[in-house]
């Protein structure tokens, strides 16, 4: 069980910081405990999180040792090529939803490749490469910035140089 003031991340909305742990009378079962999780990047909402859930993953940040060893593992991360749009975009979701930074990593260097060759036959990104490109590194760039206590604005910086 996480603790209050924790920082996870959350399959749906990236990392989050435990406000609270509580019940609510939204539920059947009135002594169902929910974590209360703050998005970082969204700090005005609030999810309402069960702490039995199975179904979303929500697990802890990663600490300062386990960010650096992905990052020396993203070196060997290489882009999936998949010709069908739509089971593209299952895959893009099903990355995120992971919370892999593996995962996001593969997507983000697949939608770069793929961002050239388009630009390359004079097409532009499409709407769905554009948004799940921001979406993983928004993900990987929040969870890298608290975990290895880099300004969230010089993080980019600092993976880039570091896979390179």
């Amino acid at each position: 069980m996480f603790k209050k003031g924790e920082y996870v991340v959350h399959g749906r909305s990236g990392v989050c910081i435990v406000e609270n742990i509580t019940t609510t009378d939204m539920s059947e079962d009135k002594d169902q405990k929910y974590y209360v999780l703050v998005p970082v990047k969204t700090p005005e909402s609030k999810i309402f999180f069960p702490v039995d859930n199975d179904r979303i993953v929500l697990r802890p940040i990663l600490t300062k040792n386990e960010a650096r060893k992905v990052l020396r593992d993203m070196k060997k991360v290489e882009p999936v090529f998949i010709a069908n749009d739509r089971q593209r975009e299952v895959v893009y979701k099903e990355a995120i939803a992971s919370c892999d930074c593996l995962k996001l990593a593969e997507i983000i260097k697949t939608l770069q490749v793929r961002s050239k060759e388009r630009e390359k036959q004079g097409k532009r990104n499409t709407f769905v490469d554009d948004r799940y490109l921001k979406e993983a590194k928004d993900f990987l760039n929040h969870e890298f910035s608290i975990a290895l206590e880099i300004d969230l604005d010089k993080i980019e910086d600092y993976i880039i140089e570091r896979i390179k």
